[in-house]
């Protein structure tokens, strides 16, 4: 699945729902979202790590939905397939 395949399946599933709660409240659902998954990696619970994940992403698509951003698009501008700062297709920047 692309990712933009899976943001159009989001918006339709939850999007009325996602407008109803808004933009803030959905954006702390994200930061709700991050602390489980802070709190799965200090148990080193890889399960949960994968579950958190997911929702943290399913949550980020639902923002960019909210914001009619189209996350594949932004994506592929951000990280065009090579290091955008020493432009090696694997990194060799000295520093992060």
């Amino acid at each position: 699945m692309e990712i933009r395949d899976f943001q159009r399946m989001i918006g339709e599933i939850y999007y009325r729902r996602d407008v109803e709660r808004g933009k803030e409240k959905t954006m702390l659902w994200i930061v709700e979202e991050t602390g489980e998954l802070a709190e799965a990696v200090r148990r080193n619970d890889v399960k949960s790590i994968g579950e958190e994940i997911a929702d943290i992403f399913a949550w980020i698509v639902s923002l960019a939905n909210l914001y009619n951003i189209d996350i594949q698009e932004e994506v592929e501008k951000k990280y065009p397939g090579y290091c955008v700062r020493c432009g090696e297709k694997v990194c060799v920047c000295r520093s992060v």
